[in-house]
């Protein structure tokens, strides 16, 4: 097992979904339709890739490679860049601000590393032992 990705991936799901039920209940009535989406979309990223770190931390115990750790390592990195940028957007526009300006590129910097991750989880499974 890689116990980082296990932890750090069941810590990224846990909060996902104390993330979107926050979303879906408390923020209904303060966020436009726009900006819950954009907030779901944050949430559901976040799921997904602590899924797949929970994934690559169990795959790895029974092919151990280092591709499967830089996975881990991009499914981290994605998350925090991805739903972390969309969280702040979401923040700033709900208070008001117009957006991230310049920081508005950290997002979609953030899904190449989710795309870079899945490339290294898949080269990882080939991998021979």
């Amino acid at each position: 097992m890689y116990k980082p990705a296990l932890i750090i991936g069941a810590l990224f799901a846990g909060l996902s979904v104390i993330l979107g039920a926050f979303g879906a209940h408390a923020l209904k009535e303060v966020l436009t339709v726009e900006l819950q989406k954009t907030f779901e979309t944050a949430a559901r990223y976040q799921m997904y890739h602590g899924l797949a770190l929970l994934a690559s931390g169990l795959v790895y115990a029974h092919q151990p490679a280092k591709t499967l750790r830089w996975a881990s390592i991009c499914f981290i990195t994605g998350t925090v860049l991805f739903s972390g940028s969309l969280y702040l957007l979401v923040m700033l526009k709900s208070g008001g601000q117009v957006g991230l300006g310049g920081f508005g590129l950290i997002t979609p910097i953030g899904g190449l590393f989710f795309v870079l991750g899945w490339i290294l989880f898949i080269a990882g499974c080939l991998q021979k032992k």
